[in-house]
C-alpha cells in the first residue's frame, strides 16, 4: 500500500469530491443537500454535519482549493497546502474512534465540514509531498476528460480516470487509428 489507510480514504473524498466540478462534457455534481448526502455515505465523517445549503455552498468553495493541487507540482503544493492548514486553524491530533486505530484529525469534530475536508485533505497530501509521492496526483490523459485521480499502481502506469470510460475510449481510438493506417 503506497499510502496509510486515512491517507488513502481522505485522497479519494478529495478526488471525489474536486470531480464533481463542471467538467468537459459534465455539469457541476454538487448543488444540493441530496448531493451532500450522497457524498458523505461513499466519505462518512464523525463529528457534527448540517445537512443545508449553506455547508453545501461552503463545500463547493472547497472544490476548487483543492483542484489546484492537481494543477501545481510537488514544490506548488506545498505553499497550498501551508495555506489551506492555516486557513482551516489545523491543530494535528491522534484520534481513535469507530474502529479506526489512531490518526490524525487536525480539526475539531465540531468544526464545519468544509473546513474539516479542506484540512483534512490538506493532511492527507501532506502525506503525498512527505513520501514524494506527487508525480501519483494526475488528471486524466483522455483528450476530452479533466477528472483528477490519484495514481495508487505500483509501477504508477495508470493514464485514465474512474469517472468514466476513458481508458476503454482511448483505447478504442487508438486502435482503430492503428486499423486505418495499416489499411492506408
Amino acid at each position: 500500500m503506497v499510502f496509510i489507510h486515512d491517507t488513502k480514504r481522505t485522497l479519494m473524498m478529495a478526488v471525489d469530491l474536486v470531480n464533481t466540478l463542471p467538467g468537459f462534457d459534465r455539469d457541476d455534481m454538487f448543488t444540493t443537500t441530496n448531493d451532500l448526502e450522497s457524498l458523505l455515505e461513499q466519505h462518512p465523517y464523525t463529528g457534527h454535519i448540517e445537512y443545508t445549503h449553506t455547508t453545501v455552498d461552503s463545500i463547493r468553495d472547497v472544490r476548487s482549493r483543492l483542484r489546484a493541487l492537481w494543477n501545481t507540482d510537488r514544490d506548488g503544493g506545498v505553499e497550498l497546502i501551508n495555506q489551506m492548514l492555516a486557513d482551516g486553524n489545523a491543530l494535528p491530533r491522534l484520534v481513535r474512534h469507530e474502529g479506526y486505530d489512531w490518526h490524525i484529525h487536525a480539526t475539531s469534530d465540531d468544526a464545519p465540514l468544509a473546513r474539516r475536508m479542506l484540512v483534512e485533505s490538506a493532511m492527507a497530501f501532506v502525506d503525498v509531498i512527505r513520501s514524494d509521492e506527487y508525480s501519483r496526483v494526475r488528471v486524466c490523459d483522455a483528450d476530452d476528460c479533466d477528472a483528477v485521480y490519484i495514481d495508487y499502481s505500483k509501477n504508477q502506469s495508470k493514464r485514465y480516470c474512474d469517472t468514466g470510460n476513458c481508458g476503454n475510449r482511448m483505447n478504442v481510438i487508438a486502435y482503430r487509428a492503428r486499423k486505418a493506417q495499416e489499411n492506408a
